[in-house]
């Protein structure tokens, strides 16, 4: 808990999100609280809310070059706050394909994207990196995981030409 408070704990994430977001690497800032209308939604908030920054890089674009239809995305977590990766990268309107809370209606209306892309069934987001000072000898502990079979199958569906 004290080391996530001093941010010293390292998270980084792979998403895949709708289009890509300019530029290509960069940070999002944005206080998130709830978001006004719907209570069950976080939201980048103009006051109020708990600070949060998302350092991103578009790792892949998939579709047209200059207008992708999606990208993977790496995204490393400056601050810890509740769905800071698909609140952040929805508020640049860039939600996560699969997300049913923060891309509502989005699939549908991404007729380019693939069928199966269009349905995924979950978030594409998956927690590849943590890394933390072991709370008993003080070693760094880094650990590593591979994009899941399912978000792989979707990397190489979104890979073939249209």
């Amino acid at each position: 808990a004290a080391q996530f408070a001093r941010h010293s704990v390292e998270r980084a994430y792979a998403a895949v999100a709708y289009g890509a977001p300019l530029p290509r690497a960069g940070q999002i800032d944005g206080n998130i609280g709830r978001h006004p209308r719907d209570r069950q939604r976080m939201a980048v908030v103009p006051a109020g809310g708990k600070p949060a920054a998302t350092q991103y890089a578009v790792l892949e674009t998939f579709g047209p070059p200059i207008k992708p239809i999606a990208s993977l995305i790496r995204c490393v977590l400056l601050t810890g706050r509740t769905h800071q990766v698909r609140v952040h990268l929805a508020h640049r309107g860039h939600p996560l394909l699969g997300d049913p809370l923060y891309a509502i209606g989005r699939a549908a209306r991404s007729a380019t994207l693939p069928a199966v892309a269009r349905a995924f069934p979950r978030q594409a987001l998956h927690a590849q990196h943590l890394a933390f000072d072991h709370p008993a000898n003080g070693r760094r502990m880094a650990f590593e995981t591979k994009i899941p079979h399912d978000i792989n199958e979707l990397i190489q569906v979104l890979r073939l030409p249209s």
